[in-house]
């Protein structure tokens, strides 16, 4: 899937008007002159927000642009077309990406609580347990192979059901909202803060990712272009050490975060401070636990043919850049 797309210069021009911005004011001015240019792959401008507001890019000696995108599969693509450096996503959808052919390495790991992705139901829809899913429709955001599709997969699984139990529909995340909005979808599986805007419209949280139900992880990626680039390797390993930095911040600071998603991202006050509790707060060196407990993602999903071929993770990282 993603190969044949990355190959379509027109699709990708589409998304990049779609959905991507270009560089942000305040990570530009922090190097002028340099000749080093990360183009930094994000989800819903959430690393655009936590680093502007921590203000972690002050003295970085190379330029920040933004390549925004709704989702992870759009920006996988523009990874794999050349137009991003790097990548920010759960575990599954880099997992998805690597099976795809897209030419990354997972470079350093990211860990939250996993209370940001959840399946969730209309009032009224009767469906009360995971078990009450059999036979429905469950519309996953915002891809195939999405960290809200592994969830449910997962919930499944631990009440005795398989995944041929219900019916999938995929849709990305912005059109997913407005059909659950407007009632012609039931069963919604979402993350962040789709997730957060579905439970004010009327929705209610049947089960999110904590307790284990999710790995937790999630991956920042370079392209395999960027790492063969040593002026570029060099300034993406500053990066992830000032990302880390903001992150930390953001654990600090949530009343300050949750007003830069207010300004930033258009998010109502509720809105904003779930998002803020529920944010990544570390980032990590890729471990052999990391890989463990992330294969073992891989390895369901490929059971449940989702993930195909599977995805070998230890050999899909490049540790080099985060000790």
């Amino acid at each position: 899937m993603i190969r044949k797309i990355a190959a379509t210069a027109l699709s990708l021009a589409a998304l990049l008007t779609a959905t991507a911005c270009g560089g942000d004011s305040s990570a530009d001015t922090s190097a002028q002159g340099s000749q080093v240019t990360l183009t930094i792959g994000d989800q819903a401008k959430t690393l655009q927000t936590i680093v502007a507001a921590s203000d972690a890019l002050k003295g970085a000696d190379y330029n920040v642009k933004w390549a925004e995108f709704e989702g992870a599969a759009p920006l996988f693509q523009a990874v794999q077309a050349g137009a991003a450096d790097t990548t920010y996503s759960a575990d599954l959808p880099a997992l998805q990406a690597l099976s795809g052919g897209v030419r990354f390495k997972n470079v350093a790991a990211l860990k939250n609580d996993g209370r940001h992705v959840g399946l969730v139901v209309r009032e009224g829809s009767g469906i009360d347990s995971v078990r009450d899913l059999k036979g429905q429709k469950v519309v996953v955001s915002s891809a195939k192979g999405s960290i809200s599709e592994y969830l449910l997969a997962n919930v499944l699984k631990q009440n005795g059901l398989n995944y041929s139990d219900v019916k999938v529909q995929y849709l990305l995340p912005t059109d997913a909202q407005a059909a659950f909005a407007s009632g012609k979808i039931n069963v919604w599986a979402t993350f962040g803060v789709y997730q957060a805007v579905g439970l004010e419209q009327g929705g209610r949280l049947l089960v999110d990712g904590s307790d284990g139900r999710v790995s937790g992880y999630g991956f920042i990626g370079a392209s395999e272009k960027a790492l063969a680039d040593k002026a570029k390797k060099a300034a993406l390993a500053d990066f992830l050490k000032r990302v880390g930095t903001a992150l930390e911040w953001t654990s600090t600071h949530q009343d300050a975060y949750a007003k830069a998603i207010e300004e930033r991202n258009g998010a109502d006050a509720t809105v904003a401070k779930t998002l803020a509790s529920a944010a990544y707060s570390k980032v990590l060196p890729i471990t052999p636990d990391v890989n463990d407990t992330v294969q073992g993602v891989a390895d369901l999903m490929h059971g449940i043919g989702v993930l195909d071929p599977n995805v070998d993770v230890a050999e899909s990282a490049d540790t080099s850049l985060l000790k």
